[in-house]
């Protein structure tokens, strides 16, 4: 399971160089605050005992664990990120957890060398950032036995998303939107929102019984309104724009602080901030000849 990988792409580089600290710093966000979109399809799957399964962009390791534990101990899974910073994480996770039958590789997934030994395929919120969303596609698709499955989650649109989309708007009242030559971490958060697309995207990487399923619910995006107006202003489309901004937004930074404090004092539920969310859970099967 442990193949050398290729050379990594410019998003890989911009994963580990920039994001991978703030990603880390808002953990607790990003891994149990939106768990909701991946608890929802998860609890119900059942998987046979030996199962093979890989989770593509598997960050710190929860789901790769929690597949683990499906598979039972004749089955393996085996976890892949771009982000190295993140699996040292996930491997100490799973040794705490006592789960032996999942290992961690750092790999961009557009370009492992995948053999056809997998019985199942998950993502969740990993396959919208590919590079070249079709070449990835038939790369997990050659990871998948014939007749196996994928599972993936992806958020639907920014209008969906009131968690992503009323940060923004809060921070394009003073600043300008990114320009074309912004660096980011891959095609974004909702590259993968639209089902014609998504679909006709599989079809030509080789799936087929393609079905979309929409999940909406709550999300935590911090354990005080400070806390999630930092969260905003370090990721997302909210933080992209501040950052691309530089110089302009730090200079303006107590004004938006304030404003985005002000939008999300209403969202405070029990001391957290509780919006909504929107994402699609698609799954797709390798035909079997």
């Amino acid at each position: 399971m442990n193949r050398t990988p290729t050379a990594a792409s410019e998003y890989v580089e911009f994963w580990n160089d920039t994001l991978a600290e703030k990603f880390d710093r808002f953990q607790n966000i990003l891994m149990n605050g939106l768990s909701y979109h991946s608890r929802i399809p998860l609890e119900p799957l059942s998987l046979a005992p030996g199962s093979r399964v890989v989770d593509v962009g598997c960050g710190w390791g929860d789901t790769a664990i929690a597949l683990a534990r499906k598979t039972g101990p004749g089955g393996e899974v085996l976890g892949l990120d771009c982000v190295e910073q993140f699996l040292a994480d996930a491997r100490r996770r799973a040794a705490e957890a006592g789960v032996d039958n999942v290992a961690f590789v750092a790999a961009d997934v557009e370009r492992y060398p995948f053999e056809p030994e997998f019985d199942l395929c998950f993502s969740r919120f990993g396959m919208m950032f590919f590079e070249h969303p079709v070449p990835a596609m038939r790369n997990v698709h050659k990871a998948l036995k014939p007749g196996g499955e994928l599972m993936f989650i992806v958020w639907r649109q920014i209008e969906d998303n009131p968690w992503l989309g009323l940060p923004k708007q809060v921070v394009l009242d003073f600043l300008p939107p990114p320009g074309e030559d912004a660096r980011t971490c891959g095609p974004g958060p909702f590259s993968m929102a639209n089902p014609e697309v998504v679909g006709q995207q599989l079809e030509i990487a080789g799936f087929e019984a393609i079905d979309f399923t929409r999940n909406d619910g709550p999300v935590e995006v911090g354990d005080s309104v400070e806390n999630a107006m930092r969260f905003q202003l370090a990721l997302g489309p909210a933080g992209e724009v501040f950052r691309e901004a530089g110089e302009a937004a730090e200079r303006q930074r107590p004004e938006i602080e304030e404003a985005l404090r002000q939008a999300l004092a209403p969202y405070e539920q029990d001391g957290k901030i509780v919006m909504g969310s929107s994402s699609w859970t698609i799954t797709a099967r390798k035909p079997e000849a």
